[in-house]
């Protein structure tokens, strides 16, 4: 029985990142998916599923709708990897919002929330 590579899950995770941020600006009519970044894809050891994150700009109505139409076109987006990329199994996609960007923004106000208070600054 053959192993699958090591670096084989990261190198198609890299051309997922690429071929599906390429095609959420150009291929996606859904209004709903505005402005959409793909922050990073994470495959599985055996490829059978990608992990893609993805980040909006909006409160939490737009994230809602944006990460709704993003699942409603993953089949489409399936599709139109297997095109692509002629991988011999696609591995099936799920979307999730990226909250680290938000995550960091927190920790910065509370560090400066505390510069703030601390009489020695």
């Amino acid at each position: 029985m053959k192993s699958t590579p090591k670096y084989r899950p990261e190198r198609t995770a890299a051309l997922l990142k690429e071929t599906i941020a390429v095609a959420l600006m150009s291929e996606v009519k859904d209004p709903r998916v505005g402005f959409v970044t793909v922050t990073a894809v994470e495959v599985s050891r055996d490829v059978s599923v990608a992990r893609v994150k993805i980040s909006v700009l909006g409160d939490g109505d737009e994230k809602a709708r944006a990460l709704e139409g993003v699942k409603s076109a993953s089949g489409f987006l399936r599709s139109l990897v297997a095109r692509e990329l002629k991988l011999r199994s696609v591995p099936e996609l799920r979307f999730e919002l990226d909250t680290g960007l938000e995550q960091a923004a927190r920790v910065n106000e509370i560090f400066a929330e505390l510069k703030r208070k601390d009489p020695k600054s």
